[in-house]
C-alpha cells in the first residue's frame, strides 16, 4: 500500500498529454470511447486512494480504533501514511464527493428537462425547424430526440449542406454523445486533474458526427468540412441567447459551434486523410487503466491486512 495507494493519483497526471494524443491520432469513435472510460475509471480509483488514505487516519482515533479492536500501537507502526497525509485525503475526499454530487445532480435535471422539451415537441419526423433569423442548431436528447434548426441557419446553407448538418445533430441523437460527455465530464468534476480528458470527449465526438455526416451523405469529407466552418462562421456572428442542448452535445447550456472544440482542428482533420484505428494508444490506455484499477485492489487489501493485523 506504501505505493499502490499513490499510483491512480500520479496516473492522473497523464490525463493532460494523453487526452490530446487519443483526441488527434485515434479514430473519433475509439478516441471518445477511451476519452470516457478513461476518465471513469481513473477517476474511481483516485477517489479510492483517497478513502483508503482516509481511512489509516480514522483508525488512528481512540474511539474509532476500540470499536473496530484494533491496536493504536500495530497501525501506528504499520500504517504507511502519516497522520497529516490521511488528514489531505479526507479532505480532497469530502471535496470531491460534493463536486460529483453536485454535477450528477445538474446532469440529471438537465437531461430530465431536455427529455420533457424533447417530448413537448411536435415533431414527427423528429426535426423541428424553428422561426428564428438567428443561426442556430442542436440536437436536444429525449424519447425520442429532436433535431431542432433555426430558420437562420437553414438560409445560411444550401440544401447539400443542411443534409450534412442534420446528419450531423441526429449523429449526437443515434450514438448517445450526451452521455458520454456528461460521463467524462463527472471523472473531471472528482478528479480535476482529468479535466483533459473531458475537454477532449466534448471535440472527438464532435469529430465523431463530422465523420458520420460525410459518411451518410455525401461521402465528400471536404463538403463536410466546409459546411462545419460556414456554420461556425454563421453562429459566430450572432449572441448565444437560448440554454439548449448545443452542438458539442454537452447539456444544461447552449454553445456555437465555434465552441466546440477547436473548430480549425475539426475542418483541417476533415481534410485530412481518414484516421485509422491505431492499435497502439489504445493499448496504452488499457495498459494505463489497468495499472490504476490493479494498484487500488492492492492497497485495499494491503489496509485490510493491517486491519487484521491491528486486531489480532
Amino acid at each position: 500500500m506504501h505505493v499502490a495507494v499513490y499510483l491512480p493519483l500520479l496516473l492522473s497526471l497523464l490525463a493532460a498529454p494523453g487526452a490530446r494524443i487519443l483526441a488527434e491520432r485515434c479514430e473519433p469513435r475509439l478516441a471518445t470511447w477511451l476519452l470516457t472510460v478513461s476518465a471513469v475509471v481513473l477517476a474511481a480509483a483516485s477517489t479510492a486512494s483517497l478513502a483508503l488514505l482516509a481511512v489509516t487516519g480514522l483508525i488512528r482515533i481512540p474511539p474509532l480504533a476500540a470499536i473496530g479492536h484494533w491496536s493504536l500501537q500495530v497501525v501506528q507502526r504499520d500504517d504507511p501514511a502519516e497522520l497529516s497525509v490521511a488528514v489531505v485525503a479526507g479532505v480532497l475526499l469530502a471535496a470531491a464527493a460534493f463536486a460529483a454530487a453536485r454535477m450528477m445532480g445538474r446532469r440529471v435535471r438537465s437531461l430530465a428537462r431536455a427529455a420533457l422539451d424533447a417530448a413537448c415537441v411536435p415533431a414527427p419526423d423528429g426535426l423541428m425547424i424553428l422561426d428564428d433569423p438567428a443561426p442556430d442548431a442542436f440536437a436536444l436528447p429525449g424519447l425520442p430526440g429532436r433535431v431542432v434548426v433555426s430558420t437562420g441557419m437553414l438560409r445560411v446553407l444550401d440544401e447539400g449542406e443542411q443534409r450534412i448538418l442534420l446528419a450531423h445533430e441526429r449523429a449526437h441523437l443515434d450514438n448517445h454523445h450526451y452521455l458520454f460527455v456528461a460521463l467524462a465530464q463527472f471523472g473531471a468534476a472528482a478528479n480535476p486533474l482529468l479535466r483533459p480528458l473531458a475537454h477532449a470527449a466534448t471535440y472527438t465526438v464532435e469529430r465523431w458526427a463530422d465523420e458520420r455526416a460525410a459518411a451518410i451523405t455525401t461521402g465528400d469529407r471536404d463538403r463536410v468540412a466546409r459546411t462545419v466552418g460556414k456554420a461556425a462562421l454563421a453562429v459566430r456572428r450572432t449572441p448565444a441567447r437560448s440554454p439548449v442542448l448545443g452542438m458539442i452535445g454537452m447539456i444544461g447550456r447552449r454553445s456555437p459551434l465555434s465552441g466546440a472544440g477547436p473548430v480549425p482542428r475539426r475542418v483541417a482533420a476533415l481534410l485530412a486523410p481518414p484516421t485509422g484505428r491505431r492499435i497502439a494508444p489504445a493499448l496504452i490506455t488499457a495498459a494505463v487503466l489497468l495499472a490504476a484499477v490493479v494498484s487500488t485492489g492492492h492497497a485495499a487489501l494491503d489496509l485490510h491486512f493491517l486491519l487484521e493485523l491491528a486486531g489480532a
